[in-house]
């Protein structure tokens, strides 16, 4: 059997280096924002190009405390991709603002930057971006509307580590970036993790503040803040991987190449372009008859998944909170298929997928 993700052989490699953190972690005895959650926190925002990195406890987290950080009136409003994964809607619902859903592009399954255009209104307060699947979005033109409009720009970037838009890395544009280091991401923790980037001083200042009661000095506290710290324990096993990510990123695009190369015109696969450095934290396929192919390709004992199966629009939690039709969405929700594409993988699993994909 190919399962989709198998996490204990995805990590396999690493496994000495993370005995090693966990055991220097123990013996150290300091166990919440030490030596490790700083050193990790440098690195990875040197990495994407910012200045200031700001460890939290995942990536909801981030985009939560980044909402949180503009203070913005209660009835504001943030522009979000209709098709995202749901936790970005409920970032902006958490920060007590209204998600106003985007249409994305189809072609490219990230948010259309005319619809942004569209939907920004008086009330509109920021963008919100979701680099899905591993590309990052039309950042060029998001940006110019949000100049112009005078708006802020958050990036969710939980799908997009070292993915980069013309040379820059995801991350890089928006007044935040925010990630998650959930297991299965490129480059993921051993549990829930997550960092806040960016370049201004005041909002790295905020974003500390935020994660830690609203305090910088112990039992001082400057603001009404959560308890959302990157854990010690795993910003040393983040370091551990993150030593070796582009060798990860460099896998993961060589098994989406057999798959663009391999695979049959049947199957709507992603759109590859030169300003664009896609990192595959997915890799989808679309087609008509998405639940056959998947239950074939099961019975040839071969695992997929659905990224994702319920459009955020029709998630009963979102009931009271979206009004309106998404067509595009529930298009790609109800026609995308997510191929085996992890570091755990091999060529030769890859090229029997191709295989049994293109007998269906």
């Amino acid at each position: 059997m190919i399962e989709y993700e198998n996490l204990r052989a995805s990590n396999q490699e690493f496994f000495e280096d993370y005995r090693e953190s966990f055991l220097k972690t123990m013996e150290s005895g300091w166990y919440i924002l030490g030596k490790n959650v700083k050193t990790f926190e440098k690195k990875f925002a040197d990495y994407v190009g910012r200045k200031h990195g700001v460890g939290v406890a995942s990536g909801l987290d981030a985009l939560v405390l980044a909402l949180r950080a503009f203070d913005f009136e209660p009835d504001a409003e943030v522009i979000v991709p209709s098709n995202t994964y749901i936790a970005t809607i409920i970032a902006v619902v958490r920060a007590g603002l209204t998600p106003v859903l985007a249409e994305p592009d189809l072609a490219t399954y990230n948010v259309d930057p005319k619809e942004i255009e569209a939907n920004v209104t008086p009330k509109t307060r920021a963008i919100m971006v979701v680099h899905l699947y591993g590309k990052c979005c039309d950042m060029g033109p998001i940006m110019a509307t949000a100049k112009k409009h005078n708006l802020r720009v958050i990036e969710d970037c939980a799908q997009s580590h070292g993915a980069t838009y013309k040379g820059r890395q995801s991350g890089s544009f928006g007044d935040y970036g925010a990630f998650s280091f959930y297991p299965t991401k490129n480059l993921g923790a051993l549990g829930d993790a997550g960092a806040m980037l960016c370049d201004d001083d005041d909002l790295a200042t905020t974003a500390r503040r935020l994660r830690n009661y609203g305090s910088d000095v112990k039992y001082h506290n400057e603001i009404v803040g959560d308890n959302s710290r990157l854990d010690e324990v795993q910003a040393g096993f983040l370091l551990a991987k993150f030593a070796r990510l582009e060798e990860l990123t460099q896998r993961k695009r060589a098994l989406a190449k057999l798959y663009h190369d391999g695979l049959k015109d049947d199957f709507v696969k992603p759109v590859v372009d030169d300003d664009y450095r896609d990192v595959y934290h997915i890799y989808n396929v679309r087609h008509p008859k998405r639940d056959e192919l998947r239950e074939f390709l099961l019975k040839n004992e071969i695992k997929t998944e659905i990224h994702y199966p319920v459009a955020p629009h029709k998630q009963k939690a979102m009931r009271d909170i979206i009004k309106g039709d998404y067509p595009i969405s529930e298009e790609i929700h109800a026609t995308t298929l997510s191929l085996p594409i992890s570091y755990g993988h091999t060529a030769a699993d890859v090229e029997r997928v191709i295989e049994t994909m293109n007998k269906f």
